[in-house]
């Protein structure tokens, strides 16, 4: 592997020294070199070579698992403890999340509504079951609070709203315009929340009303029974606000909304999809569901 390692860097830096920093004899390395890679070793490069591409195409936030199910998509055969030991020798770690900052729940009486998820994310068809919270990202001019609404079938973003103000309208648009991008079923579509005040507020309680919209809530306290909520926040931050430094509210706002469209959506790869795409899981369900 030392040898394979000077080979790919014998353009940027001199074999001597790269002896030198790995411990290994430029005599040894002429003589490696002399004999040829093997077609093992060769493809080991290959592979190698792809998975520095895709953890890199990832912004440093794909594990051996995800880079593993890239691979497969692409054709590329190789087992996943392979994948992951290759990730070790050539130091590439993932992203680490920091630790959790203030909350922004304030909880509040729910007027009896009641938990109907019961910790189950999962559904059988867009629109029925959504998710939603804020979150909250720092700039230099102060603060953006980001509220997010999740289809639990395909596990993407279908409504978001961003705004220097976290109040009842902030949530409200999130909900509308999630509206406008999935069916909603009248009167059997969920949406669950925590007990915040904007979520409890009569002008939120108006906007499900008026879109036909089940509420659900989970208990005070409790983030497990919001966590599809409280698992995308963490990617969110982990990924990239906590890797970032926002001048202003615009810069930050633009980097969320590219991040959900172009990324999340799009192109981010998730464990509990079979390792597919949200858009992938929710057109295959579209085109099934039209040709039926």
């Amino acid at each position: 592997m030392k040898f394979q390692f000077i080979a790919r860097e014998e353009g940027n830096h001199s074999v001597a020294a790269l002896c030198r920093c790995l411990r290994v004899s430029t005599s040894g390395y002429y003589e490696w070199k002399k004999r040829g890679v093997s077609a093992r070793a060769a493809a080991r490069i290959v592979v190698t070579d792809r998975i520095r591409t895709v953890f890199d195409d990832s912004d440093s936030t794909y594990g051996y698992r995800r880079i593993h199910a890239q691979l497969m998509r692409e054709g590329v055969m190789v087992d996943d403890d392979t994948v992951r030991q290759i990730m070790v020798d050539e130091g590439l770690v993932t992203c680490q999340p920091r630790r959790k900052g203030p909350r922004t729940t304030i909880p509040v009486e729910c007027a009896g509504l009641p938990d109907l998820l019961r910790r189950d994310f999962t559904a059988d068809r867009p629109g029925h079951k959504l998710v939603g919270d804020i979150t909250y990202i720092a700039t230099w001019q102060g603060w953006v609070y980001l509220a997010t609404v999740l289809d639990c079938f395909s596990k993407k973003v279908v409504g978001y709203s961003m705004s220097s103000r976290m109040t009842a309208d902030l949530v409200c648009d999130a909900l509308k315009k999630a509206s406008k991008n999935v069916d909603f079923i009248p009167d059997v579509t969920i949406f669950h929340s925590d007990r915040g005040s904007q979520y409890m507020s009569g002008h939120f309680m108006d906007t499900c009303r008026g879109l036909r919209v089940l509420r659900s809530v989970g208990r005070t306290g409790v983030c497990w029974d919001n966590a599809w909520a409280e698992s995308f926040n963490g990617s969110l931050k982990n990924e990239l606000v906590n890797r970032n430094a926002y001048p202003t509210r615009r810069h930050a706002i633009n980097d969320v909304t590219s991040w959900i469209e172009l990324r999340y959506n799009r192109i981010r790869l998730h464990s509990a999809l079979g390792y597919q795409t949200p858009d992938e899981v929710e057109a295959a369900w579209l085109e099934h569901n039209r040709v039926a």
